[in-house]
């Protein structure tokens, strides 16, 4: 039996579970979870966040962070937390996940609420209830106006990590966790189908299509 990731599209989170199976060489199959509907996830996770990752022996891990953990553990390589380099790996992907993540989700929630509002208008009020009950009333909505502004804070963000990548495939010299979770949030600008990160960051253009491309069979790591 394949190993089954129930996501949805549009999350970060899954986005990096997805490319670290397929760095692994795990087979999977994806499982949409409607916004709405999560009873097929709960039935087999107990809760109803995503990513949810039921491996092939029937284990089930949630929270990305745990199924990362879980997936080092049982498929050591090739490893996504190098030992060497492991403590960077992991700081900055909290920072991918936390600061820079706050904002990538400001510039893409246009994006967010077309996408929901194609799911359904229960789907999209879901989604609005969920999101102004963490951040404001309003938050959806007041974050479409506020777009080029939250634009120039992101690349101001960006703007070190693109010069990271000048001379070098991957942040840290070897592909690993940091790689994967920028991926993740380079995804808000990317899971419509069009990429939408900037031209002037062309090296983050190219980093996001060289792990977009991702599957067991490697482009060479440096």
């Amino acid at each position: 039996m394949k190993a089954r990731l129930f996501q949805f599209h549009p999350s970060p989170p899954c986005a990096k579970i997805r490319k670290i199976l397929e760095f692994k060489g795990l087979e999977y199959e994806v499982v949409e979870v409607d916004y709405l509907d999560r009873a097929e996830l709960l039935s087999v996770s107990g809760q109803i966040m995503v990513p949810a990752l039921q491996l092939s022996q029937g284990e089930v891990a949630v929270d990305s962070g745990w199924i990362v953990t879980r997936l080092e553990a049982l498929f050591p390589e090739p490893a996504v937390l190098p030992a060497i380099s492991r403590g960077l790996h992991l700081a900055l992907a909290r920072y991918f996940e936390g600061e820079l993540g706050a904002v990538l989700l400001r510039v893409a929630m246009p994006d967010l609420i077309e996408f929901y509002r194609g799911q359904g208008e229960q789907q999209l009020a879901l989604f609005r209830l969920v999101h102004d009950a963490k951040y404001g009333a309003g938050f959806c909505e007041r974050m479409a106006g506020e777009r080029d502004s939250n634009l120039q804070q992101a690349m101001e963000l960006l703007a070190p990590l693109e010069e990271a990548l000048a001379e070098k495939a991957f942040l840290l010299g070897r592909l690993g966790l940091a790689d994967f979770a920028l991926y993740g949030q380079l995804w808000r600008l990317a899971f419509t189908g069009e990429l939408k990160i900037p031209a002037e960051l062309a090296n983050l253009r190219e980093f996001f299509g060289r792990l977009d491309r991702l599957s067991s069979a490697l482009e060479p790591v440096v």
